[in-house]
């Protein structure tokens, strides 16, 4: 893995840790910290809370993996301490990881923001481009390059990153949208058909 090693950050104040401390290793790489805006427009999945006969809770279920979904709060950041060569898919299984996310990391991108001219620009990053040596190269300026994790939509649905109810579920409201596709084409027609016979029978003689 390319991730340096978790200090504990899960309550940093921004105000005490800096977007980028770079320290050079031996190997001539780098290791610091960088900060990660999470805006996701979707609930995530964790594993709920195990419970027993009666309700009680620690007691496992045999064979039986049990999910929540819950939206994570608006504005959320994470700082994450990393090496100069971590990739970006590594960032995003590491921020999953660390709110005990299970959905599949491919169902996420990461992407770099900039401002330039009163003009917001995101561009999704490839898996592997490096994080931190983006932030590097940009320098401190939060405004030069900063770090968003957003639903990935590539506009293909990768339906592998889905889950088996997840895809049930799908399957239900694909079916449920037909039935009522096909519900008002057959209204429609047969108010057609209404209509014509009453034009052929007004038009009929006798």
């Amino acid at each position: 893995m390319g991730m340096g090693r978790d200090r504990g950050d899960h309550s940093p104040s921004p105000a005490h840790r800096p977007a980028v401390s770079p320290r050079q290793n031996k190997d001539g790489s780098y290791t610091g910290f960088i900060k990660v805006h999470l805006k996701l427009a979707r609930p995530v999945s964790v594993p709920a809370a195990k419970r027993g006969p009666g309700g009680r809770p620690g007691q496992r279920t045999a064979g039986v993996k049990r999910r929540t979904s819950f939206y994570l709060p608006r504005g959320t950041v994470k700082h994450l301490h990393v090496l100069s060569h971590t990739r970006a898919s590594e960032v995003i299984g590491a921020l999953l990881r660390k709110f005990t996310v299970v959905d599949d990391p491919r169902k996420f991108a990461l992407f770099e923001r900039s401002e330039k001219d009163e003009q917001v620009y995101l561009r999704k990053l490839a898996d592997d481009e490096q994080p931190l040596r983006l932030r590097l190269l940009a320098g401190p300026s939060e405004k030069a390059l900063s770090f968003v994790l957003k639903e990935n939509e590539s506009g293909e649905v990768n339906w592998d990153a889905f889950s088996l109810p997840e895809l049930h579920n799908f399957l239900r409201i694909l079916q449920r949208e037909e039935d009522e596709q096909l519900r008002r084409v057959r209204h429609r027609y047969a108010r057609c058909r209404r209509e014509l016979q009453a034009a052929l029978a007004a038009r009929t003689p006798g």
